[in-house]
Parts: structure tokens; sequence; C-alpha cells
């Protein structure tokens, strides 16, 4: 009898979602995700909805509880068209009995929180920012093609990927985050540097980072290419997944002699704050913020699925504690989720920064996809958003450069990009 073969997290993850005792990479096989996640969004879910019912005959759902819906876009303008596609999501979701979770944030994030990504589940979801879920010992897989198959079915044919590891050692300096990993790490390695893989971290760098922090860094993985991203269990991510657990789970870790498509080794002591350019989370364009600084700004952002946090939050609060955001910019400060924003509020980071001149937003993906507070043209924004294509975020003669919360509340500050190691120079007194 041949012994096993040693396997990745993500191929065990696979594995079981296959009904396998094992699978390798480049194996196409149908697998079985525990849920299927969607938000409401013009030409996705009212389509399926609609291709289910008149192409499939499709009225009810035989496993309703593997279905997730979120409203968490177009929330902010009250428009009929908003409230007519959300209508569409309700009934749907009564008709069927999939769970629909609406206005409670970004659906990313509020996955973890009720409990779908504990470790060893598989999720997919049109939109490859479910990568965040990696942060728990889950695989959240993106995809686009043959969606519809998987919400018909229950099942979805997929090649199994490679995994690239990235082994991190050491810590973060002060006033640097994961955002500038993942920034870094596209900038050293290229963007299709991990093309059709999964990027797990791990080591004892990987152990020091927060949740909130691996939810960055995973939740950036399509713009180096990867599936998705993923952490190994540990007791930070046991420990949050045992507070929100309504069923039991089963975490699974990478063999030891596990074999990997390439490994990298980063001192997590040796980064210092990055400035993505105007163009692409995925350009490699990406530059420390000392080359950047002095481009003048008329709007931050701190939000999105891959930030917004209370770590994000605290971090703006830190550096505009007792200060004011310059004159001519305007600082949108959205949590990433409800629960989110009443732990901020709790621990009273939301009256510094609205003291500071910030405006706190609902938890949504509105600002970060420019449907609110939209960028007009020749204006230039510094955002922890998880894109900066042209347009993005409104005008397409607009500027959008991404950097960590730190960096953005401190350019914020400053009234231009400014590295926030320095932040010292640039305070600006309290009216």
């Amino acid at each position: 009898m041949a012994a096993a073969r040693p396997m990745t997290i993500a191929e065990k993850i696979l594995a079981r979602a296959a009904g396998r005792d094992q699978v390798s990479p480049g194996e196409s096989l149908p697998f079985r995700p525990d849920y299927m996640i969607a938000y409401d969004f013009p030409g996705y879910t009212d389509v399926m909805f609609r291709q289910m019912k008149d192409d499939f005959g499709m009225e009810s759902l035989d496993e309703p509880d593997r279905y997730v819906l979120f409203i968490d876009h177009m929330l902010t303008r009250g428009t009929p068209d908003e409230e007519k596609m959300h209508e569409v999501t309700r009934n749907w979701a009564a008709k069927t009995g999939a769970h629909l979770h609406e206005g409670r944030g970004i659906g990313h994030q509020v996955a973890a929180e009720l409990g779908y990504a504990l470790p060893g589940n598989f999720l997919i979801h049109f939109d490859g920012h479910i990568s965040s879920l990696g942060a728990f010992g889950a695989l959240g897989w993106g995809v686009r093609k043959d969606l519809l198959e998987a919400w018909i079915t229950g099942q979805i044919y997929l090649d199994v990927p490679a995994t690239a590891r990235f082994d991190l050692v050491g810590e973060l300096n002060e006033y640097v985050d994961s955002r500038d990993l993942i920034h870094w790490i596209i900038k050293v390695n290229g963007a299709d540097s991990c093309v059709n893989q999964v990027m797990e971290y791990g080591g004892p760098g990987a152990e020091s980072l927060s949740i909130g922090r691996r939810q960055g860094l995973c939740g950036m993985a399509m713009f180096a290419g990867g599936v998705s991203a993923i952490f190994n269990p540990d007791a930070t991510s046991i420990a949050f997944a045992n507070s929100v657990a309504n069923r039991p789970f089963e975490p699974v870790s990478s063999d030891p002699d596990a074999v990997y498509a390439s490994r990298t080794r980063i001192d997590l002591s040796s980064l210092e704050p990055q400035v993505v350019m105007p163009g692409s989370a995925r350009s490699t364009n990406t530059r420390p913020v000392g080359e950047v600084a002095g481009v003048q700004l008329q709007h931050a952002y701190i939000g999105s699925c891959a930030s917004g946090r209370i770590e994000d939050i605290r971090a703006a609060a830190a550096i505009l504690k007792g200060k004011r955001v310059a004159a001519g910019v305007h600082l949108n400060v959205v949590p990433t989720s409800e629960q989110i924003r009443r732990q901020a509020e709790s621990e009273g980071l939301l009256r510094v920064l609205e003291d500071a001149g910030a405006y706190i937003g609902a938890s949504s993906c509105d600002f970060c996809f420019g449907y609110a507070d939209p960028l007009q043209p020749g204006e230039n924004c510094i955002s922890t958003g998880v894109l900066n294509i042209s347009g993005r975020m409104g005008s397409t003669q607009a500027n959008i450069y991404m950097g960590s919360a730190y960096t953005v509340a401190a350019s914020a500050l400053a009234g231009e990009i400014v590295d926030p190691r320095a932040i010292g120079e640039f305070a600006n007194a309290s009216s």
C-alpha cells in the first residue's frame, strides 16, 4: 500500500470537500463547498436567481443552509433602484430558506463573525476577496466561471491549486502592517508570481499577526495572482473559532514535509511603509512611502474588506488623537462591520476620529467602489481600499494611492502623502 502523500492545508481542505483521502495539484475534481456565498449586486445575484428558475426550474433549495447572502453594497443613497435590487434578494432568500444578512457590515467580515469561516471549511464566492477567510484556517475561493454550477448542483469542478509558502519571521515595526507586506510581496515577486496558487503564510512571524492583520493580508491574494490565501490554525484563530462556532469543526494543518511550488522567507522587521501608485493593486509600481511623499491630497479612506478592522481604527485614532485632519482633506473611516463599529465606539475611538474631522460611515462597501462620496476629476486619494484602477472610486481622472491605515491617517493629517513614522513633523494642533 502506497504511503499517503504529504499535503498542504489547502489540499487537505479540498480533499475533504472532494470526499477523497488526498488530492494533488493539477487534478480536476468536483468539490462540495461548505458554503456558497454572495452579495447582491446588479448583473450577478439577480441574474443567477433568474437563471436558476427560468433555465433550470429551480424554485427551492435542497440544502438552503449552505447558501449565504449578504446585502452590503449600494446602501447609502436610498434610491428606488437600490431598494428594488435588495427586495429581489430578500424575496429569493425568504422563498428558498437561504441565509440572508443585511446591514451588518461587509460580508467577508460578517461571515467570520457568524461562524461560517471555521477552520477547515471550504467556501466559494464570485468575489475573490473571500480569500480573507483564510485568516481563520478556512479556504475561501473566488470563482467566476461555472459559479452557477455550484448554486444549482451543490458542487463545482475546480483544478487543485499548488501552494506558494511564505515563511514569516520577526515582527512588524511600528507604523507598518500587513497591507505593507502584501504590497511589498507583489512588488518584489511580481503580480503573476502566484497565479492559480494558494498563498500559505506560516512561521513565527505569521503567528505574531493579529486576526485582523491576517484578514487584510489574505484578502489581497488575487493581486499576486493567487486563487486564495491561508494561515494554518493556531491558538489565536482557534480561540476566535471557539467564540463564534455554532457547529463542530475540524482544523487541519499542512504536513511538515508538504510540497510547495515555491518557498519564500520574509523578515517582517525589514519592511517599511509602502504606497501603491495609481493604476492597479496588481502593479509592481509600489514604492517606499518616502519616494512618494509630498503628493497633495483631497481625500483619504480607511475601510474595505481588507481594512477598517479594529486594528486599523486604533491606528488611525492613535495618530489623529488631539489633532485635526488637514484643511481640504475629506477623511472617511468605515468600520468593516457593525460589530467592529460598536467595539470602536466602546473604546472611544470613533469620538477621537470625529473630533479630528473624520466622517464615520456606516459599514458597507460603498466608499470602496466609489458609490459613496465619489472622487472628482483631478483629485488625489490615499486609501486602504482593495483596488485603485482608474475610476474605481469615482472619476477616471482622479488618482488613487493605496497604503496602510497608518499611512492614510498620517497623510490625512498632513494633507499630503507622508511617512507615518515621521508623524510628529506634520502634526497640526487641534483647534
